[in-house]
């Protein structure tokens, strides 16, 4: 599966956050569930404030059964669940 540009260079100014020090993680609510979330976020200035530009958020429960990896033998797929269904 090919990453688009766009999800590349969020990454990399990710990357940069956090090897300048401006990444946090930040408490928030979900927009859609009202359910707590612990947001990455970028930290950066606009003159004496603070501003943080969210980037996703880490996973509830184990990641593990909250993702589904690129399949090796399919370049296009990805592994099925236990299931055989994607979720």
């Amino acid at each position: 599966m090919s990453i688009p540009a766009h999800a590349r260079s969020n990454f990399q100014t990710m990357l940069r956050a956090a090897g300048d020090g401006n990444l946090a993680l930040m408490g928030c609510l979900d927009a859609v569930t009202g359910r707590p979330r612990y947001v990455i976020c970028a930290v950066g200035r606009d003159e004496d404030d603070y501003v943080f530009t969210p980037f996703g958020h880490l996973a509830d429960g184990n990641p593990y059964d909250a993702y589904l990896p690129p399949d090796p033998d399919d370049p296009e797929g990805f592994v099925q669940s236990e299931t055989g269904e994607a979720p």
